[in-house]
């Protein structure tokens, strides 16, 4: 019995899933002292894989979200700037004649409706403050300022969500609620959707994810942040997208 006991137990080592282990990280205020740039470097433990996590962090006292419409195909960077954002990631799906997929909420107005769908799984929307409902829990009778439908779910209750795809490797973007008032927009190098829940669901600092929903990923992905006057610190997009998530202050 003591054998088969010591070889459980390896194998259980052995097919124990690697951890995600933050090596470095620095912050940075914006301009405006409202949002921080928070730039993490995790590296998977028996593994060479390393990845890179860009998070606005904020507050939702100080801070909301704007959905932006892009129907021109802008660039992120001169949306930004021209709607007066601290920091921001592109939103979500669009189908190939560059029409919004999903619930769209832009300054209270719905541009686009809610649907279903494999990948349509939540939706991020900020009013006095910001929520990550699934499908079923949202009502427009909540009547957000903004609000974006997206998916999957990537973490919930402050877990990574099972079952996400875990082959294909890409860029990531993602909101985040956590604990308390404090939200993020976040922008992650190539991974899969299930390292990237396991990742989240650790702690980023001293930011504890409750909840987080991917954005569209890809050449789609994009990441904006005003350091001090027009300096900003830009991942940008590989692709025109559809629609911007930016954050303002109140």
């Amino acid at each position: 019995m003591q054998v088969s006991a010591a070889f459980l137990f390896l194998r259980l080592a052995t097919f124990a899933p690697a951890q995600w282990i933050e090596k470095n990280s620095h912050d940075e205020n914006s301009f405006d002292g409202h949002v921080v740039h928070r730039h993490i470097d995790f590296a998977e433990s028996q593994t060479n894989n390393s990845v890179i996590i860009d998070l606005a962090l904020f507050s939702t006292k100080s801070c909301k979200l704007r959905v932006i419409d892009n129907a021109d195909g802008a660039p992120m960077s001169d949306e930004m700037r021209r709607t007066n954002c601290i920091a921001g990631i592109n939103g979500g799906y669009f189908d190939p004649n560059f029409a919004p997929l999903g619930l769209r909420i832009i300054d209270g107005k719905v541009t686009s409706r809610l649907t279903r769908g494999r990948l349509m799984r939540g939706v991020l929307a900020s009013d006095n403050a910001i929520h990550i409902f699934r499908v079923a829990e949202f009502s427009v009778r909540r009547k957000p300022n903004a609000a974006i439908e997206c998916g999957p779910f990537l973490v919930d209750l402050a877990k990574p969500v099972r079952g996400l795809e875990a082959m294909r490797a890409a860029r990531r973007t993602f909101a985040a609620t956590g604990s308390g008032d404090r939200a993020a927009l976040g922008f992650c190098s190539d991974t899969t959707l299930a390292n990237l829940a396991r990742i989240l669901a650790g702690p980023l600092g001293d930011f504890k994810i409750q909840r987080a929903l991917n954005l569209d990923g890809g050449s789609s992905s994009a990441f904006w942040f005003r350091r001090n006057g027009e300096n900003a610190f830009a991942i940008p997009e590989e692709k025109t997208v559809r629609d911007f998530v930016g954050v303002i202050a109140k």
